[in-house]
C-alpha cells in the first residue's frame, strides 16, 4: 500500500477537504475552544483543530460506541491509524489528513496521540469508579496533560519548562472538570472523586449517585481541589520559564479553568447538579487577560 492510500483502496480526501471536515466538526462542537484558537497563526490552529477533531472522534467512539466490540474496533482502528501516520506517512480519512503536516511542522510525537487513545481505553472498559489516586493521576495524564503536550508544540515551545507546563496544567484542568461534572459523570456510572479522599472523609460507599447525596462531599471536593490548586500553582512556575509569545493560549486556559475552579469551592458543591459557568463579560476578560499579558 502507497503511502495516503486507504485501506478500502478509496482515495482519501485533500488536505482542503479534510480541513473543511475538521472545522465543521469543531463549529458543531460549540466549545469556546474555537474562540480561544482563532488568534493564533492559520498553521497552528489549523493543527489545533485537527487535534481537537481527533480527541473528540476517539471520546465520541468511547462514549457513544452501541456495542462493546464496536467500541474496541474503532479505538483499536485509531490505534493503528495514527501507528500508520507516524510510521508510513499513510493518511485515509479527514482528521489523519488535517494532522499529517502538523506531525512534520511541529514535531508532533506519536506517544501522546496513542497516551490519549489508551486514555478512552481505560475510561470505556468499565467504568471508573472511586479510583485509587495513582489511577486518576495516570488517566489525567493520558486523557489531558497527553493533549497539552501536543498543543504546546503546536503552540511554539517544545521546551522542558513548556513540557512541565503541561504536565501540570493538563492535570489542573482534568481535576477541575472532574469537579464540576459530578453530576454528569454520575449519570454514566462514573465516579473520578479518588478513593483514598472518600476514605478519608468517612465516605465508604462508592456507588455515583449515594456520594452526591453525602453530606462530606464537600469535604472530599475540597481535598481535590487542593490537589488541582497545586498543579495550578506548578504549572504557573513553569510558565515563568516558558516562553511567553507562544504560551498565550495555555495562559488564557489556565485563567478560564482557575476561575472555574475557584467558583466551585466557594459553592462548596452544596448543589452538585447544577454544572458551575462563568458569565460571558469573564469569559472575555479572561480570554483577553491571558492572550496579553
Amino acid at each position: 500500500m502507497g503511502a495516503g492510500q486507504s485501506v478500502n483502496n478509496k482515495a482519501p480526501p485533500s488536505f482542503a477537504q479534510a480541513m473543511a471536515e475538521v472545522r465543521r466538526r469543531v463549529r458543531a462542537a460549540r466549545s469556546s475552544f474555537t474562540a480561544g484558537m482563532a488568534t493564533l497563526p492559520i498553521p497552528r490552529r489549523e493543527a489545533m483543530y485537527a487535534l481537537y477533531a481527533f480527541c473528540r472522534e476517539v471520546d465520541d467512539i468511547a462514549d457513544d460506541s452501541p456495542t462493546a466490540a464496536t467500541r474496541e474496533e474503532g479505538l483499536a482502528q485509531w490505534q493503528q491509524r495514527i501507528k500508520n501516520l507516524f510510521g508510513k506517512d499513510e493518511a485515509d480519512e479527514a482528521i489523519s489528513v488535517a494532522l499529517r503536516p502538523a506531525i512534520k511542522r511541529f514535531n508532533l510525537i506519536e506517544d501522546d496521540f496513542q497516551a490519549i487513545i489508551e486514555g478512552m481505553i481505560m475510561d470505556s472498559r468499565q467504568s471508573i469508579i472511586a479510583p485509587p489516586l495513582a489511577y486518576l493521576d495516570e488517566y489525567c495524564d493520558h486523557v489531558a496533560s497527553a493533549v497539552g503536550r501536543i498543543s504546546v508544540r503546536i503552540f511554539g515551545d517544545d521546551s522542558a519548562a513548556a513540557m512541565k507546563v503541561a504536565h501540570h496544567l493538563g492535570r489542573a484542568l482534568q481535576l477541575t472538570n472532574i469537579l464540576r461534572d459530578l453530576a454528569e459523570d454520575a449519570q454514566r456510572n462514573r465516579l473520578y472523586l479518588p478513593q483514598e479522599l472518600l476514605t478519608k472523609n468517612g465516605i465508604t460507599s462508592n456507588d455515583p449517585a449515594s456520594v452526591l447525596s453525602d453530606p462530606r462531599l464537600a469535604a472530599v471536593c475540597m481535598d481535590l481541589a487542593a490537589i488541582a490548586r497545586e498543579h495550578f500553582q506548578q504549572a504557573d512556575l513553569a510558565l515563568l520559564e516558558a516562553r511567553w509569545y507562544p504560551m498565550r493560549p495555555a495562559r488564557a486556559m489556565r485563567d478560564y479553568y482557575k476561575a472555574i475552579l475557584e467558583r466551585l469551592i466557594k459553592s462548596e458543591w452544596k448543589t452538585p447538579h447544577q454544572r458551575m459557568t462563568l458569565p460571558l463579560w469573564q469569559k472575555i476578560w479572561l480570554a483577553l487577560r491571558g492572550l496579553l499579558r
